[in-house]
């Protein structure tokens, strides 16, 4: 029991680290400013764009990483963390050490995937 209460606390530690470089970078992606609004030619205005393509995909990444960092400290706080969401199954622990907002078992995973 101490092992684990151990184990979570540390999940926790992990996941609250996580979620701040997420808001950092979220906060330093939505303050970049991509161009300075002065298009030279049609090959600065295709790079303009593909940069300011790349910026939203980084953007909506880092928010996704965000939800299941918040999902996974709300698991936590209900005690439900490392049990798999659809079978209710231990999450293995090697499996939350590096994917530590994993709601599914691999089983339950790799099903959704297919």
């Amino acid at each position: 029991m101490k092992q684990r209460m151990e184990f979570l606390e540390k999940v926790k530690n992990k996941l609250l680290e996580r979620r701040e470089e997420m808001m950092q970078d979220l906060d330093y992606l939505s303050h970049d400013q991509v161009s300075d609004g002065q298009v030279k030619d049609s090959g600065d205005e295709a790079l303009s764009l593909t940069l300011e393509k790349l910026k939203n995909s980084l953007e909506q990444s880092d928010i996704d990483e965000l939800k299941l960092i918040d999902n996974a400290l709300e698991r936590l706080k209900k005690g439900e963390y490392g049990f798999c969401i659809d079978c209710q199954e231990p999450i293995s622990s090697k499996r939350l050490e590096t994917f530590p907002y994993a709601a599914r078992c691999i089983v339950c995973q790799e099903a959704i995937e297919e």
